[in-house]
């Protein structure tokens, strides 16, 4: 991953995937290197391993990484991270969840109007109405596009994001300025830190 990320620093941005129990006691010092070593951007966990952890929740902080974790439909938890850790961004992919649960997207939308470091993104979501009604009640800012390629066609992911019919501006926003805003801190943390010979 690290050399994918390196051989297109412009077009690619890698996320530390952290399995909450196997690196427990170790999240620190992999964050470090995922950030200092590869220039990574963000930490990546999933609920089918394991829950996240405080440690997991410190280390973003540290690093000012935006933690991208899918809740595999358990989206109260984000009442907790939001509530917990209110300088620490999650990125909750699926809309809350990939097997197409539309009470926990439904519930995830709430979170999106209520916490401003909780955002979503839009890979997977087959009811097209709820991507509409996020849009509507958190607004465009709070969505981030994505595909889960390659079991996805990201071509049809796209076509749901154009078919909501946003401005310009909006669509923008999805379709990657609001990334580029979630990790903008992280970049100039990283310049910061090749300078000063981290």
């Amino acid at each position: 991953m690290a050399r994918i990320v390196a051989s297109r620093p412009d077009r690619f941005y890698g996320f530390a995937f952290i399995h909450a129990e196997r690196d427990r006691g170790r999240v620190h010092k992999l964050v470090e290197i995922a950030v200092k070593r590869y220039g990574f951007v963000g930490i990546k966990i999933h609920r089918h391993d394991a829950a996240i952890t405080r440690d997991i929740c410190v280390a973003a902080r540290a690093y000012t990484l935006p933690v991208l974790y899918d809740v595999a439909g358990e989206v109260s938890v984000c009442e907790l991270l939001a509530q917990e850790y209110p300088d620490v961004n999650f990125i909750i992919p699926h809309l809350g969840s990939f097997a197409d649960d539309w009470r926990a997207q439904l519930a995830l939308i709430d979170h999106l109007v209520r916490h401003p470091n909780i955002y979503a993104d839009t890979s997977g979501v087959r009811r097209f109405d709820l991507l509409q009604q996020a849009v509507k009640r958190a607004g465009a800012a709070k969505l981030l596009f994505g595909s889960d390629g390659p079991w996805l066609h990201p071509g049809v992911e796209l076509a749901k994001i154009r078919a909501l019919r946003l401005p310009s501006s909006q669509e923008a926003l999805i379709l990657g300025e609001n990334f580029r805003n979630l990790i903008s801190t992280v970049k100039r943390h990283r310049t910061l830190s090749l300078v000063s010979g981290w």
